[in-house]
């Protein structure tokens, strides 16, 4: 992606989020990979639903940045997953209430009573507590690279995917999975079977 676009594009998708309630006045950050190696990532302090192109940041592969604004301070873990992961294009970082709320708790978030939680997010891991902007958190981060959707104990939730949109929709789909959990608390999963044909493994 290019920078114009790229600064567009995250523009749009932070009102989405913003609209959508999965986060709130400052509080989250979305990054995506542009296609010269450098990142727009969100500015530190500002609110996600009236940013504009100019004050989405560039930053390098060091987390400096490059056009003179504030980013968030919490590009390290959005530049740790970019590293392990060369096929992921975009982050999304926010705090929608029901995920936050299993966050709170201490639950993992389940994505196994429907089908379509099995197939867009799999597998979610919560991360345990460590403070926001912390090496301890972008180390922890880092360890579950592979699962493209997970929860930061008292935090919120993380996502990625090849471009923003898909970031975007798997955010959206995890608050979903959330919302079922907490307002079905009790009702069955779906099998283990049923879960193996879903997603096409073999016993």
């Amino acid at each position: 992606m290019n920078e114009p676009d790229g600064r567009i594009e995250l523009v749009r998708v932070c009102r989405m989020l913003y609209d959508r309630k999965l986060t709130v006045s400052a509080g989250g950050n979305v990054s995506v990979r542009m296609d010269d190696g450098t990142f727009l990532i969100t500015p530190s302090g500002k609110n996600k639903g009236i940013l504009t192109e100019k004050d989405i940041v560039r930053i390098d592969r060091d987390g400096i940045s490059l056009d003179g604004g504030n980013p968030s301070i919490e590009r390290f873990f959005h530049l740790a997953l970019y590293d392990s992961n060369p096929s992921v294009n975009a982050v999304v970082h926010c705090h929608p209430l029901y995920c936050t709320v299993l966050a709170v708790r201490g639950e993992k978030v389940d994505c196994d009573l429907t089908p379509e939680g099995v197939i867009l997010l799999g597998e979610v891991p919560m991360i345990g507590y460590h403070t926001p902007g912390s090496a301890e958190l972008v180390e922890a981060i880092r360890k579950e690279h592979t699962h493209m959707a997970m929860t930061m104990a008292r935090h919120g939730a993380l996502t990625q995917g090849k471009d923003l949109t898909e970031a975007y929709n798997r955010m959206e789909e995890l608050e979903f999975q959330a919302s079922l959990q907490i307002l079905t608390e009790g009702a069955d999963r779906l099998s283990e079977a049923e879960i193996r044909k879903i997603t096409g493994d073999t016993p």
